[in-house]
């Protein structure tokens, strides 16, 4: 078996694939699908799996910016793994996974994520839960009602917005310092704003992407930079409430619409999880933001087989909302030892002493060195502050506070891919 980039000559065999994984992809949509894939192919970000003269797997690998408190990092988003039904349980996947996040870091991805299938096999390479996708459902007269004290000016958009798009996505994810969220390139972004079904609109701080699904309305993208753009964009998609009874739309976990709506009882929420993997430890450390106010200067020990340069003691050192991964010294049983699921899952902002309790995070069984351990800072713009819960080993809850306070995140994405 040969693991190869794949080229344009293989789309028929990559739509093969991707049929027999998936289903089958209308016939109406099989021009945009090929108009997505093809420059893919054409920048070496379709792999493949051939045995002989057949493409037996595929992955894809797509060009993301992804926020992580507010300051933009490139990501390998993982997508169209496949393998052909009468070659599963071979160890296919697997090995063409593990040629995927050596493919992230040639393309110079400090970052990956994706939307598994199954989490065993990619939590087995290094990815971990991190966050999710959430869609919310909302009666349509609830946004009517949210009515704009101030209006924002708004206008049709289409294909030529793309760059516009782009920039404002980038203003309203670093003011709002999120984490999580991810944007596509601009050739995307035009064959997106070109789809004729869909109602487009923008602000100078803002844009909204819905359409009718049946007798209700399905939001892809509400983004909005003020409380002014929030009212009005949201309110622009209630209007329709003579009509549509409820409204789906996919929104951040602390979305403006759950304080604007007038009566909020429940709330109906569902998530799509997806998986995250550090793929350059030290180009993604230097890369994410952090809170202003916090200080770090600990230092960790990293397992991680599937790339070895991200294997061992790092001391991580954040200040002034930035943060640095210099290689240290510390001997086995001194510090903190993360699996390389357990960093990735850190990174993302899943709490230390979680990690701790599902074993993807040990520490030592006594005092932490002075110098190896220490954190302080005021609460980020969650409002959370504080050490974690710890367990009863001296010296670990300052250890894990120290982590937990300067990685804090809640992440999310408003994308499936």
């Amino acid at each position: 078996m040969e693991i190869r980039p794949l080229t344009a000559d293989d789309l028929d065999a990559v739509l093969d694939n991707r049929r027999r994984a998936f289903g089958i992809i209308p016939a109406g949509d099989l021009e945009d699908w090929r108009a997505q894939v093809v420059p893919v192919l054409e920048a070496g970000r379709y792999l493949g799996v051939a045995d002989g003269p057949r493409l037996i797997a595929t992955s894809r690998i797509n060009d993301f910016t992804q926020w992580w408190h507010g300051r933009p990092i490139s990501m390998g988003g993982v997508a169209s793994v496949t393998v052909a039904p009468e070659d599963r349980g071979r160890g296919v996947g697997r090995m063409l996974l593990r040629a995927t996040v050596d493919r992230c870091a040639e393309l110079g991805h400090p970052v990956s994520a994706l939307y598994p299938a199954a989490t065993r096999v990619y939590r087995s390479l290094g990815w971990e839960h991190a966050g999710a996708l959430h869609r919310a459902t909302f009666p349509a007269e609830a946004l009517r009602a949210i009515g704009p004290a101030e209006r924002s000016a708004v206008r049709r958009m289409g294909p030529g917005d793309a760059a516009e798009v782009i920039e404002i996505m980038g203003r309203v994810h670093a003011g709002a310092r999120a984490s999580g969220p991810i944007c596509w390139d601009e050739r995307t972004w035009r064959l997106w704003l070109e789809e004729e079904d869909d109602f487009l609109y923008l602000a100078g701080d803002g844009f909204v992407i819905y359409r009718w699904d049946g007798d209700d309305i399905e939001v892809d993208t509400l983004l909005a930079g003020s409380e002014a753009t929030a009212r009005t964009l949201w309110s622009l998609v209630g209007s329709s409430s003579s009509i549509a009874t409820s409204v789906r739309a996919i929104v951040a976990p602390d979305d403006p619409v759950f304080w604007l709506i007038g009566e909020r009882k429940k709330d109906e929420v569902t998530q799509t999880r997806w998986m995250f993997r550090v793929i350059d430890l030290p180009a993604a450390v230097a890369g994410r933001g952090f809170p202003d106010g916090v200080t770090l200067d600990t230092v960790v020990r990293v397992e991680d087989p599937h790339r070895p340069a991200n294997s061992g003691a790092w001391r991580l050192s954040v200040r002034g909302g930035t943060g640095e991964a210099r290689p240290a010294e510390a001997p086995p049983g001194s510090v903190p030892v993360l699996t390389a699921g357990g960093f990735s899952a850190l990174f993302a902002g899943v709490p230390a002493a979680t990690l701790h309790r599902s074993g993807t995070l040990t520490v030592p069984r006594g005092p932490a060195s002075p110098d190896a351990s220490g954190a302080s800072g005021a609460p980020d713009a969650s409002g959370a502050s504080g050490a974690p819960d710890a367990p009863d080993v001296p010296g670990a809850s300052g250890v894990l506070g120290a982590l937990e306070t300067a990685f804090r995140a809640t992440p999310y994405m408003l994308d499936a891919f």
